[in-house]
């Protein structure tokens, strides 16, 4: 290689740099899109909306939520690794779509690390196990003790890979057999579950807590060993008789992969106030959810963790890839 090539490729790099620099001083310099995986009103849908109103207000630019539902979040991890690396879109999603999709499902159309370049965690959270109000479990014994009696004529619903995995690890954990029906998001589920097509199911607090409180689901247990501030009366799980049982979930935001590091900085930045801001905080306190950040590089060691824990999970649980 001559001394002209290396001086070129010098070149080149210091005006990418310097791009790449004046990109992120300006950003964000118009509306930004919040690829959401699941349906409005979903737990996720109501994070994201409040994000985007912290980062409309911080900015003075839109930040418009793309709800991209069904496919277990496929679709929309799907179109945020195809959109541009420029900053401007934006995947805020789950365990789902990148620790628990790839031992779900034998082929998915996106990579959920060579993809994405990670922004920041958003928070974590429990589930709750809930019926219908005029169900006659009025416990997890009496569920349990049904299940057992009648193996398979049970039926739960699930609208997200953590629903789900929530589900058929209760089933593995308490030796009971009982029909899974799937669902493109978690409130498609509580629909059915309040129209007596399903008999139970375990959702998110976002989902599930506002029914509970109008008195239409009967809330049966919380799915950490940790009891939920929003429900302190009801048991958790492992109380109720399924020992050990434990199930959370956590929120992240990512983008295309080779978004420049200093857009991703920038972006990290908006979350981070973002989720602090008195918006976001009204999601967390009414979700149950502990708001939690992190640096990139962070959320890339986090998501590895949780991506083997959900593998051992999905495996034990004797879940098999579609």
């Amino acid at each position: 290689m001559n001394t002209l090539s290396i001086t070129r490729r010098g070149c080149i790099a210091v005006a990418l740099a310097a791009a790449f620099g004046a990109q992120a001083q300006g950003y964000p310099s118009k509306p930004v899109t919040l690829i959401v995986p699941f349906a409005a009103g979903s737990a996720t849908d109501q994070l994201a909306r409040a994000l985007g109103q912290s980062i409309t207000t911080d900015t003075k630019q839109a930040a418009v939520v793309d709800n991209k539902a069904g496919a277990s979040g496929m679709l929309a991890a799907q179109a945020a690794a195809r959109a541009a690396a420029d900053g401007y879109t934006v995947l805020i999603t789950t365990n789902t779509t990148h620790a628990a999709n790839e031992h779900l499902y034998k082929k998915l159309p996106y990579d959920a690390v060579a993809d994405f370049a990670p922004v920041t965690l958003l928070g974590k959270g429990s589930q709750v196990l809930v019926v219908r109000a005029d169900s006659p479990f009025k416990n997890v014994a009496e569920l349990l003790a049904k299940a057992k009696q009648a193996p398979g004529k049970l039926s739960f619903g699930s609208g997200s890979s953590s629903s789900r995995v929530a589900g058929e690890l209760f089933q593995q954990m308490s030796g009971t057999e009982i029909l899974h029906v799937p669902y493109k998001s978690n409130p498609l589920a509580i629909t059915d579950l309040l129209g007596g097509q399903i008999d139970l199911m375990i959702t998110d607090m976002s989902t599930g807590v506002p029914q509970i409180k109008s008195g239409k689901l009967r809330a049966l247990g919380v799915s950490t060993l940790k009891r939920s501030p929003l429900l302190p009366d009801v048991p958790t799980i492992d109380e109720a008789g399924v020992k050990g049982y434990d199930m959370g979930y956590w929120f992240a935001a990512y983008v295309p992969a080779k978004t420049p590091p200093e857009v991703i900085e920038k972006l990290n930045a908006l979350l981070v106030a973002g989720v602090k801001s008195p918006a976001a905080k009204s999601f967390y306190d009414n979700s149950g959810t502990e708001p939690v950040t992190s640096t990139p590089d962070a959320l890339a060691k986090f998501q590895q963790a949780e991506t083997q824990k959900w593998g051992k999970v999905i495996k034990a649980a004797g879940i098999e890839a579609e």
